[in-house]
């Protein structure tokens, strides 16, 4: 018998892909330039359904790996959710698209990390890695904290 979510109690694993915008430039050059060692400008996605979702302009969705970012460098399995996918998408994530809007991006305060950890918590009750959510604050603390990033795009 199907549950009101249109499954059989079915579990769905939710992952993270983790990608490097910065393509190894950030572990090369962040010491030199900024005095602390960044490994990385994380942008990050949650894949669950055989579907890939981030936030950059807007909420966009993909198969997994078919973004324009290519390969993840890293995966993280963050659990599994009995929220199905006709409910995410349906009731969920027109509320998320509210709050995420292209308009409302900021690199450093409102990003693509911000969504993911937003989507895993809401899908396993998981956070995402703390050094992908501390990315900003590692870089507000070196001397390019001056500098006001605010159109660059996941």
């Amino acid at each position: 018998m199907a549950t009101a979510q249109g499954n059989d109690d079915a579990e769905h694993p939710v992952k993270l892909y983790v990608y490097d915008l910065s393509r190894g430039m950030a572990r090369s050059m962040s010491m030199s330039l900024t005095g602390r060692q960044i490994d990385g400008i994380w942008h990050t996605s949650i894949v669950a359904y055989d579907r890939e979702y981030f936030f950059g302009q807007g909420i966009s969705i993909t198969y997994p790996g078919a973004s324009h970012h290519g390969a993840p460098i890293e995966t993280f399995d963050l659990g599994s959710t009995s929220i199905d996918r006709e409910t995410f998408e349906g009731a969920l994530l027109p509320d998320l698209r509210d709050r995420f809007r292209p308009q409302d991006y900021n690199l450093l305060s409102w990003n693509c990390n911000n969504f993911t950890q937003e989507v895993a918590q809401i899908l396993t009750g998981a956070d995402i890695p703390a050094h992908i959510r501390s990315l900003p604050q590692d870089f507000l603390s070196t001397p390019f904290d001056r500098l006001h990033v605010q159109s660059a795009r996941c």
